[in-house]
């Protein structure tokens, strides 16, 4: 078995028998030479159920394969970090066609670029949503010490290779590294798809409160993965992203050197064909939060610094109802993306591997056609099928990039689909 199952639990993974120590977590001397090493993602003081960490027995510890005393800067134009790397954004809903993919060779580092940003990563506050596209597999290996990394991909299949084993994730799954943890992105051919850097606290799964103790993800369907470790060393440049500058430098061990672990801070991945998804049987729709996978809390009880929420194939049979999503405008600021299929709300201007934004207070809702559609529909159940769109949203307004803001791909036309909306008012004074 490649995966172990469940989500949060404490796990223990040996890519050699015998390795793990009994009854002691650093031994003086552990199985095979290995040294013992702690990856820490909260405050050792932290209450139980948040205290995030796991033993490590490698090779040779990090001091010797994820530090050196010769890093230098690493330009990207692309990617950026916090509020500072936003520009001065319109009070306007914005969309964008699907990112172009590459002409010329790029690994997933060269292909980064953030769309949108909020927060502070220094503060540990806050997100961004980047679109990435790459035709070569990284030999680079990549260590985020700003946030761990949701990815989602859109097209193709990716292999995330981390100091704890190997995640395997194509269109329609979800994976998460954690802060701070090494990984490295190989796939065959082209990919594209979509990720949510989160400086805020670690993502965890939303409380069921009257739902009860079943429905959306379960956490048996998250898988992590068992233990796997390099037997050989091979010169490669590490890449280290700390308060939104990228740092490169050379080392001559492989940081995926860990025989053996044990703990609950891992990568981990979900498909999302496995969501439980919850629904009216009377009138009305629930709000879209019923549709929450993951969530981020902040410092103020139920407003998510980011929730990871998906609109997956589903029955519709609400009574006397408008079925889309209503005209609204929310103190959550809404970015989303479609993996296949069509958005219900936006029929035809919304494609596969583009991207929306409606920030706080920014009003939106279905288009004229999707409207007309729906105020006439005989309201038999019907299934909404073949279709997967997800949302990042934060109780942080987002700024949008130099590049989201200029680039040709924004449709700046986007506000028209809904002059076709006639003004149907038919009583008087």
């Amino acid at each position: 078995m490649n995966y172990q199952s469940g989500f949060g639990n404490y796990f223990a993974s040996e890519a050699l028998p015998g390795v793990l120590p009994q009854g002691r977590n650093s031994p003086q001397q552990v199985a095979h030479g290995l040294y013992a090493e702690l990856i820490s993602a909260s405050a050792f003081t932290a209450p139980r159920k948040e205290n995030l960490r796991t033993w490590v027995y490698r090779r040779l510890p990090s001091v010797r394969c994820l530090s050196s005393g010769e890093w230098s800067a690493l330009p990207h134009a692309t990617l950026k970090t916090g509020l500072s790397g936003g520009v001065s954004t319109p009070p306007l809903a914005m969309r964008w066609a699907p990112m172009p993919l590459p002409t010329v060779q790029h690994d997933f580092i060269d292909g980064l670029v953030s769309m949108v940003v909020n927060g502070d990563a220094e503060m540990q506050v806050g997100m961004a949503a980047h679109v990435y596209t790459a035709n070569v597999a990284m030999e680079r290996v990549f260590v985020n010490t700003d946030g761990e990394m949701l990815f989602v991909p859109e097209q193709g299949a990716i292999s995330i290779k981390t100091e704890l084993g190997v995640l395997n994730v194509g269109p329609g799954q979800i994976a998460v590294v954690p802060r701070g943890m090494a990984m490295q992105i190989r796939h065959q051919g082209v990919v594209r798809g979509y990720v949510c850097e989160n400086y805020g606290a670690a993502f965890r799964l939303p409380e069921l409160g009257p739902i009860g103790s079943n429905g959306l993800a379960n956490a048996r369907d998250f898988l992590s993965p068992v233990a796997a470790f390099d037997a050989e060393d091979t010169p490669t440049t590490l890449i280290k992203k700390q308060g939104g500058q990228l740092w490169q430098a050379r080392t001559q061990v492989s940081p995926f050197n860990v025989v053996a672990w044990h703990g609950n801070l891992t990568p981990y991945q979900y498909d999302c064909a496995h969501f439980n998804t919850i629904g009216t049987v009377s009138f009305d729709h629930p709000d879209p939060s019923i549709f929450t996978v993951l969530t981020s809390p902040s410092d103020t009880p139920g407003t998510a610094n980011v929730d990871f929420v998906i609109f997956p194939p589903r029955w519709m049979v609400a009574e006397d109802t408008f079925r889309p999503p209503w005209f609204h405008r929310n103190i959550m600021s809404e970015f989303m993306g479609l993996i296949h299929g069509q958005y219900d709300a936006k029929p035809d201007g919304f494609k596969p591997g583009g991207m929306s934004l409606h920030n706080q207070h920014v009003p939106h809702g279905p288009d004229a056609q999707a409207y007309d559609k729906a105020t006439t529909a005989a309201l038999a159940p019907h299934k909404i099928d073949h279709t997967l769109a997800f949302m990042f949203e934060s109780r942080w307004r987002f700024r949008v990039t130099e590049f989201a803001i200029n680039t040709e791909g924004r449709d700046r036309r986007y506000s028209e689909c809904w002059t076709g909306l006639p003004n149907n008012f038919k009583g008087s004074k």
